[in-house]
């Protein structure tokens, strides 16, 4: 089994305890900020389930009905991720207004807070291992899931806080007002997962470092040949997908020019990784002597 699917697989498994010890602590405090807390955590459990279809139709290989394959399909998690975010932060506004216009004392607040606690510390741990893991193998819903676990982590410390802040001036309003608090957090993090998605889904360009380490590469790479122009990239999900022109002597054989052509598209998987890469040759009387010079 991919490593990516067992990640995937281990967030279903870690957002079903973390839930459970969520409605324990409000079950135990019948506190409205720990019920907005455990409400996100239920989103939590859905978008694993999402991220879980998302990257094993992901890791189809290409077909003749999607010959480039099927990487983007953990873009659309992410997006419906994003929107289930945003419906929970709109369910925990709802719970707080009404919160706020009958506020009530918490029952045995320290002992909710102490499996709050837990249920933050093993959420916190799973959030950095989707977060590195998820950039090294290049999964955007996996990247995305890390990310709105950090921030219910956030969410989990400052409800924390507040609740602890609560119990000691006796202010019973302060319950509802952090789970205003923490529905805002949410919605906000909702936005920038959608975000982030909707530019894979429109083919946005990788980034300047990354591109700045491809031109490299075809500078120092390209031996035998006089420049290239027209460099295109995009990525889909982990692939990235680099297309550029390449201007060799009218004089030279297809069969040289094929291994200039191999050895580039080499150095670039070597460097960049998952790569697709598409040279067009193009004779000498093509050059535009604005694109990049070869070394």
């Amino acid at each position: 089994m991919a490593k990516i699917i067992k990640l995937a697989i281990g967030s279903i498994v870690v957002g079903v305890v973390v839930l459970a010890l969520k409605l324990l602590a409000y079950w135990l405090t019948g506190s409205i900020a720990l019920y907005s807390d455990a409400l996100e955590s239920t989103v939590n459990v859905a978008t694993a389930i999402a991220a879980l279809l998302a990257v094993r139709y992901a890791a189809r290989p290409a077909d003749a009905g999607h010959p480039y394959g099927h990487n983007k399909a953990e873009y659309f998690s992410a997006v419906v991720e994003g929107v289930m975010i945003g419906v929970a932060a709109i369910m925990i506004m709802r719970e707080a207004y009404y919160g706020l216009l009958a506020p009530k004392l918490l029952v045995a607040p320290l002992e909710g807070l102490l499996v709050n606690g837990l249920a933050s510390v093993i959420n916190g741990v799973w959030c950095w291992v989707l977060l590195t893991e998820g950039r090294r193998q290049r999964s955007p819903a996996l990247v995305a899931d890390g990310q709105h676990l950090f921030s219910d982590v956030v969410s989990s410390i400052g409800v924390t806080l507040g609740v602890l802040l609560a119990i000691v001036t006796g202010w019973a309003v302060l319950d509802p007002a952090l789970a205003a608090l923490v529905g805002l957090n949410i919605l906000w993090s909702g936005w920038r997962v959608m975000k982030q998605s909707i530019g894979g889904l429109l083919d946005e360009a990788v980034p300047d470092d990354t591109l700045q380490r491809i031109r490299g590469i075809i500078a120092t790479q390209a031996e035998g040949a006089i420049e290239a122009h027209d460099l295109r990239t995009r990525h889909a999900g982990r692939m990235t997908f680099i297309d550029f022109h390449l201007v060799v002597s009218g004089q030279m054989s297809v069969c040289d020019a094929h291994d200039i052509c191999d050895r580039l598209e080499r150095a670039l998987k070597d460097e960049i990784g998952h790569a697709l890469v598409t040279i067009h040759v193009e004779p000498e009387n093509k050059a535009k002597h604005a694109g990049i010079v070869v070394l």
